[in-house]
């Protein structure tokens, strides 16, 4: 009968049995409770997929919001270089008129003498 396990062995036994069997009980609870149901998992892809469109909607609104900024800005960059050489014309004219009108009246006088 050595090999026989006395009562009080064998009660200490079962109470470890008994430990971790609720040890792994627990970690079985715990690891449930990470599980997503699948009502829950399609609500939250359903959830996602909208999030993902709505951004990327905004996304594309403000890529083609940024384009017409480029757009509007090439054209006033245009505009404005025009503007600009019309402006310097109109100062270079401003400026020849008065010359060219010195230079016909003093052309005018010296014939108006040589001609006496």
């Amino acid at each position: 009968m050595p090999d026989e396990l006395s009562v009080g062995e064998l009660g200490r036994a079962v109470g470890a049995l008994r430990q971790e069997i609720q040890a792994m009980g627990q970690g079985i609870n715990s690891r449930l409770d990470k599980v997503v149901s699948t009502e829950v998992y399609s609500l939250q892809s359903a959830y996602t997929d909208q999030r993902i469109t709505a951004l990327s909607q905004d996304l594309q609104k403000a890529e083609d919001a940024r384009e017409a900024l480029e757009r509007d800005f090439e054209q006033y960059r245009l505009a404005e270089r025009d503007r600009r050489e019309r402006e310097r014309q109109a100062r270079l004219y401003q400026m020849i008129v008065p010359v060219l009108m010195g230079l016909m009246a003093a052309a005018i006088a010296v014939w108006a003498v040589i001609a006496k």
